[in-house]
């Protein structure tokens, strides 16, 4: 009998827990200066035409083309390859899932990067030239401070001029 009221006062107290967590979730949401994403109501887009084609990406906080922090996330396909570049403001790279492949330099060379698995985490300071590739599907999250931008070392790697010569 002293286990079965144990087990209900345990069960009570789970469900009152469950209820404020729930309330606290629901004004949070509620607050503009409080930003709560739920995976599946993610909504994602083609990247952008600066990176090349393939990859999926969705804003988690702020406007990369304002001043000011923001997040994003990106799906990559497998064999994806973002060719030697840098960027106007310091990067930081989480990885969620896969791999990715991050080196130094001017010269897109394969042997030379570090993989990033899983819970990977990487840091580009302003100006620093680098690429990125992966070898399967891999996704990662991207915050920094805008306005973003991504500037190729050779100006025929970058995508957006590729697209123009067509």
């Amino acid at each position: 009998m002293k286990k079965l009221v144990f087990l209900v006062s345990v069960l009570i107290l789970l469900a009152a827990s469950y209820s404020e967590a729930q309330e606290m979730n629901n004004k949070m949401n509620e607050h503009p200066d409080h930003i709560l994403r739920v995976p599946q109501e993610l909504k994602w887009i083609d990247g952008p035409a600066s990176l090349p084609k393939g990859a999926k990406v969705t804003v988690l906080e702020g406007d990369l083309s304002q001043p000011g922090p923001f997040t994003f996330r990106a799906k990559l396909p497998a064999n994806y390859k973002i060719l030697p570049h840098f960027h106007p403001n310091i990067e930081h790279i989480t990885v969620l899932s896969g791999a990715f492949h991050m080196g130094l330099g001017d010269i897109f060379d394969e042997s030379k990067a570090t993989e990033l698995p899983a819970g990977g985490f990487g840091v580009m300071e302003k100006g620093i030239h680098h690429f990125a590739f992966t070898k399967g599907e891999t996704e990662i999250q991207v915050h920094s401070i805008g306005p973003w931008g991504i500037t190729y070392v050779n100006p025929s790697d970058d995508p957006r001029n590729q697209q123009a010569t067509k």
